[in-house]
């Protein structure tokens, strides 16, 4: 099937009956909605549509609805929502998944303290050093030390890596866009200690592990599910490996690099090996 170019998403609410949809880069740019996303949600809901936000945030559920709710996103708009995050928590308390199994419970947080309620009732002691610590969690860069360059986080990967730390990268976005600036992610700090020989575990997408649940939530089948993303590393490879069909917005994380050029699309598209059914410029209906 060729890769269709839409004007707005309004075709493709008439040919799936459930859509898990990105956050950041589709609804909102981590500051304001996009212009149109809020009355695309608007009208999935009138349609009676099932909707499933899933964001690569890493942060509790319940923290990426009250920024929705700040930036007018009603809880009516959506049937459900799962961050990586969200799904980093119930890992660590369920233990079942090999690799958390390993784990020790005392922790180094490489992140913001706005990300600490990934730790809430895990049992887990939170330390303020690799020395001492069973493994890592990477949430990200923080304000202090800057979320332009991954320079300053440098050296306490150097430390954790040293010690043989494992870490659990909770949102392996690289980068995102925020009110028009690109700042860096979780995502690339692993992917640094990955190259100092660290040992890498990620969860949110791509990987297929973060699709079960949504499903679930969505209580639609597969082949009548599409995922709606800005990032081809990530909302688009993670569709394909969950074997549900997607959609590329195009005016997201790659907006600068691509523009309305569809034949760049698709070309940068097949070099991912990846077939999106569609694009479309934005998160609008038409």
């Amino acid at each position: 099937m060729s890769m269709r170019h839409l004007d707005g998403f309004a075709p493709l609410a008439n040919e799936y009956d459930g859509f898990i949809v990105d956050l950041w880069g589709v609804v909102h740019d981590g500051r304001r909605p996009y212009p149109g996303a809020i009355e695309t949600l608007t009208r999935l809901r009138d349609a009676k549509r099932r909707v499933v936000l899933l964001s690569n945030a890493p942060r509790r559920a319940r923290s990426a609805q009250e920024t929705l709710r700040r930036l007018g996103i009603e809880d009516a708009l959506y049937d459900g929502i799962l961050t990586s995050g969200e799904a980093t928590r119930t890992a660590l308390i369920a233990r079942s998944d090999p690799f958390f199994a390993t784990l020790g419970h005392r922790v180094f947080h490489l992140g913001p303290e706005k990300d600490a309620n990934l730790f809430e009732d895990t049992g887990l002691e939170r330390l303020d050093a690799p020395d001492g610590a069973d493994f890592v969690l990477n949430s990200g860069p923080d304000e202090q030390q800057g979320e332009a360059d991954a320079e300053p986080y440098l050296p306490v990967l150097r430390r954790c890596a040293e010690r043989g730390l494992k870490m659990i990268c909770a949102n392996p976005d690289l980068e995102v866009v925020r009110d028009g600036k690109r700042i860096i992610c979780a995502g690339l700090l692993a992917r640094f200690y990955e190259q100092m020989g660290g040992v890498v575990h990620h969860v949110g997408k791509p990987h297929a592990a973060i699709y079960p649940p949504v499903l679930d939530m969505l209580g639609v089948p597969a082949t009548r599910v599409l995922a709606v993303g800005d990032a081809l590393a990530t909302d688009i490879a993670g569709a394909r490996n969950a074997g549900i069909a997607s959609c590329w917005v195009l005016g997201g994380i790659h907006g600068e690099f691509i523009g309305s050029d569809h034949l760049l699309a698709e070309t940068e598209a097949a070099a991912a090996g990846l077939a999106p059914v569609a694009t479309v410029p934005s998160f609008r209906w038409r």
